[in-house]
């Protein structure tokens, strides 16, 4: 894990940041937080640091002052946090070393792809072991066979947004990593599951079409069966009886 610590003379900030994103998932572990410039400067002078996130405006030691003692002595990667007033602030500090800033409020997706960013530049720069790049393929792997598992056992109420409360993540994540790092995105695996389970029971007669329709997730008939139609290219109607289930006298066409 890399280690990360966060500096903001607001506590609500610091523990907001700290406690509510899944740092673990993307590699990185809070070592500690600080209310301001100077004690996290000596922190980072007897301690291992990766990475500093970091207001601007602080007081004893503002965050200019703490990125160029820094990295004048240490090898670390800075992010500042500002709001629109600080962009002079931050160009001065893109010159001297800091790699990245992020507007307050920060958002949560802005933080991943920032953190994905830095975590990607470590990994070459330390010349990531295997150990380290099997432990964030695995990462991905386990988020996408929860929400697998997820649309495999709750098709007909399945929506990315539970979905991506179920691991933690919000719904613009998770859709990015269905897509880079599955075969199927997150959409079309959910299709595909309704898709062969409205099959299946089309196979049982004691299953009516409107029936089905409602149970993968459909209150529309007449859209299931269009959707079904552009699956399998053929009518619900059409698939029972190529199958031999041709007694419904609750069907659609």
């Amino acid at each position: 894990m890399y280690q990360v610590i966060i500096v903001d003379d607001e506590a609500k900030i610091r523990n907001g940041i700290a406690g509510l994103f899944p740092w673990s998932q993307l590699g990185f572990e809070i070592a500690g937080c600080f209310s301001n410039g100077k004690a996290a400067y000596e922190y980072t002078l007897a301690n291992h640091v990766d990475l500093i996130l970091s207001d601007i405006r602080m007081p004893i030691m503002d965050g200019l002052e703490l990125s160029e003692k820094l990295l004048e002595k240490k090898d670390i990667k800075i992010i500042f946090f500002s709001g629109y007033q600080d962009f002079e602030y931050v160009r001065r500090a893109l010159r001297t070393g800091v790699v990245d800033y992020l507007l307050k409020p920060v958002k949560y997706d802005d933080l991943v792809d920032c953190l994905t960013r830095i975590r990607d530049r470590l990994n070459r720069e330390t010349h990531a072991t295997p150990a380290r790049e099997e432990e964030n393929l695995s990462y991905y792997e386990k988020i996408i066979s929860l929400v697998k598992n997820y649309l495999d056992t709750d098709y007909q109420n399945a929506t990315l947004e539970q979905a991506a409360r179920l691991v933690n993540l919000s719904p613009n994540y998770l859709s990015r990593i269905m897509k880079e790092h599955s075969d199927v995105n997150f959409s079309d695996y959910l299709l595909k599951t309704r898709m062969e389970n409205a099959a299946r029971m089309l196979k049982d007669i004691g299953y009516k079409q409107y029936e089905i329709a409602d149970r993968v997730g459909y209150d529309n008939p007449k859209n299931f069966s269009r959707a079904f139609h552009q699956y399998f290219h053929m009518t619900p109607s059409q698939y029972r009886k190529s199958n031999g289930a041709d007694h419904d006298y609750g069907g659609i066409s």
